[in-house]
């Protein structure tokens, strides 16, 4: 009785180690390109959207002096644009939503200073981006 041969009844509908290891290598180099650039225009995005943020929250504080006749204090911020300050006469606020001062998109509060450290400014009005105690990529109003 002949024995038939093994090799012509294999089933060959699956993938090789060697096939799967050179898509995973190629899928490997796809990510290692295209992941720097993705989160380069990320990081992009997050300085444009601290830029229209400070320059929404200054027109705020605007209104907020043309209310009160004066910006908010230092020490008041901008939970002044949230919360009723003491001894600010003519407050119509809240003059932002939610209960709290607003969040830069990195999740760092702003940091309001009143009088500006800047000359010809009434304020600052500024992210410190990415790491919130590095001054060097500071996003500050116009």
């Amino acid at each position: 009785m002949s024995h038939p041969d093994s090799r012509q009844n294999r089933n060959d509908d699956g993938f090789t180690l060697l096939e799967i290891l050179v898509v995973l290598a190629i899928l490997g180099l796809l990510v290692g390109l295209v992941a720097p650039a993705a989160l380069r225009q990320l990081g992009g995005a997050r300085i444009s959207v601290a830029q229209q943020s400070i320059a929404r929250i200054g027109t705020v504080l605007d209104m907020y002096k043309l209310d009160v006749g004066s910006y908010p204090s230092t020490e008041d911020g901008l939970e002044a644009l949230v919360h009723h300050p003491s001894g600010a006469e003519n407050w119509n606020g809240p003059y932002l939503k939610g209960n709290e001062a607003p969040l830069d998109p990195w999740k760092h509060p702003y940091v309001y200073r009143s009088p500006s450290d800047r000359e010809g400014k009434e304020y600052d009005l500024c992210s410190h981006g990415p790491k919130e105690n590095d001054q060097s990529g500071e996003i500050c109003n116009q």
